[in-house]
């Protein structure tokens, strides 16, 4: 039996705590070990996932409270605030990171026992991987933005192990630090990539950014096929958390009665609750206009 999406969203963030611990302590013994530039961009990264993570934990929990007679449409904005936290997160990580590459390069270090940064790396990418597989899943069943950007976090990470584990063991092999220094370079610059992505999202939920155009196609569609709908028009859309809000209006023919339109009016709400499973609908029956 499939878990439900509340369920694996609370256990994503159980997970994605879980690794950033696992993986924060393998980095720090390496970059001690090491003394690669690199080695500590992918160790910020991973502390500030772990920061990331926790925000997300806690937004969650607090986007899955039911609504209340505060909060008429529920809580659901917590996770577009948690996506900006850890947007804001992830460009301050990548900041971070060119000002110490700047000082590294003013001093260059070679890098020492380059084969430790290798194991952790391997380490590092293999915890990560089955997490944003299981981020993945999740996202795919729960359309959760807070997971998403959390996934975010780690897809970058995983991305940033890679990198900085062939650059600490190029750099060591090769014997030029400025590999290191290089390779840490990307890695700054993809996570400010990646900080834009996630808070330019988390902006859209915040300001009701419409869904997706396919999504307002497929509402119209259903509506229009209806026999009894004549025209379809000042449809609106948003999102909140796991719910999705729908708002439209419907012309059916003026002669109807009362009641033969509202019934035209709950067969379309149906066929789109259908589509969009747990979405709230508002739906207008219109009368045509005159001839």
């Amino acid at each position: 039996m499939a878990m439900e999406p509340q369920r694996l969203m609370r256990l994503a963030t159980v997970a994605s705590m879980s690794t950033a611990l696992i993986l924060i302590v393998a980095k720090l013994v390496a970059w001690r070990l090491t003394d690669s530039v690199s080695m500590l961009s992918s160790l910020v990264d991973t502390s500030l996932d772990l920061v990331s993570s926790m925000v997300t934990f806690f937004a969650v929990r607090q986007s899955l409270v039911p609504a209340d007679d505060n909060h008429r449409f529920g809580h659901g904005k917590a996770e577009g605030l948690a996506g900006l936290i850890q947007a804001g997160f992830i460009a301050a990580s990548g900041c971070a990171l060119l000002v110490a590459i700047a000082e590294r390069l003013g001093d260059p270090k070679q890098v020492r026992d380059e084969e430790i940064g290798l194991v952790v790396s391997v380490l590092a990418v293999g915890l990560t991987l089955c997490l944003v597989t299981f981020q993945k899943y999740v996202v795919r069943r729960s359309g959760s933005l807070a997971i998403n950007a959390d996934m975010a976090h780690y897809s970058t990470d995983l991305v940033a192990t890679l990198v900085t584990g062939a650059g600490v063991f190029l750099s060591g092999l090769l014997d030029q630090p400025l590999i290191d220094s290089g390779v840490a370079g990307l890695v700054a610059l993809y996570l400010l990539h990646g900080a834009w992505n996630v808070g330019r999202e988390s902006l859209n939920v915040l300001m009701d950014h419409e869904l997706p155009a396919q999504d307002s196609r497929k509402i119209e569609a259903i509506a229009r096929a209806h026999p009894g709908v004549k025209d379809v028009h000042d449809l609106k859309t948003r999102s909140s958390g796991l719910t999705k809000f729908i708002q439209l209006h419907i012309e059916v023919d003026r002669d109807l009665s009362v009641v033969l339109g509202h019934a035209i009016g709950l067969e379309v709400q149906a066929e789109i609750a259908r589509a969009f499973p747990g979405a709230e609908i508002i739906l207008h029956v219109d009368p045509s206009p005159a001839p």
